[in-house]
């Protein structure tokens, strides 16, 4: 006799164990996202960072980013993870196209890119994604800071930022045409 349930929600989740394990063996695909708000052209105004303590307790600044989940589309995957890391309300305004402005390799060594994750190789689709709502930032990042183009771009920021962050931050701002 076969059983009809409701399948497990999160069944694509990983435990602990089985995502270090599996970190050590395979690369992992995640999407990032450079928030910004725009003006009535389209123009990035400003960029949304977050300041976070790391897990060695440091404090850095970073942008959203997130594991794509087994069987998730990469819009969904954004949309998640702005929505976690920003709030309910940001109300992103995700590309039509999933195309990314870069791909970006991080290895856990230093060297091999200008990306580094000690925790593992993992690829990561970039997106320059428009807020229009309210962010309150999710729990464990201290603050969202918004910043103009400019600042966002500056060294002081760069030399705040995790693994390499700072490159694809600046990436960013090329991308849409506000680069300093």
């Amino acid at each position: 006799m076969s059983t009809v349930g409701t399948p497990d929600p999160n069944s694509a989740w990983l435990s602990d164990e089985e995502l270090e394990a599996t970190r050590r063996r395979l690369p992992l695909l995640y999407v990032e996202a450079v928030p910004v708000r725009v003006d009535g052209l389209g123009t990035v105004t400003e960029v949304g960072v977050l300041l976070r303590a790391n897990t060695v307790g440091e404090i850095t600044r970073t942008i959203v980013s997130g594991r794509v989940m087994y069987g998730e589309t990469l819009r969904d995957a954004l949309f998640r993870h702005l929505e976690k890391d920003l709030g309910p309300m940001a109300f992103p305004l995700l590309p039509a196209s999933p195309v990314p402005f870069q791909v970006a390799e991080y290895f856990p060594w230093p060297g091999s890119s200008p990306f580094h994750d000690d925790r593992q190789h993992a690829v990561s689709l970039a997106y320059v994604v428009p807020v229009t709502g309210t962010c309150e930032p999710r729990p464990d990042a201290l603050e969202l800071t918004w910043m103009s183009p400019v600042e966002a771009a500056s060294a002081a920021t760069s030399a705040e930022m995790e693994g390499g962050r700072g490159v694809l931050l600046r990436a960013a701002l090329a991308s849409v045409g506000v680069l300093p």
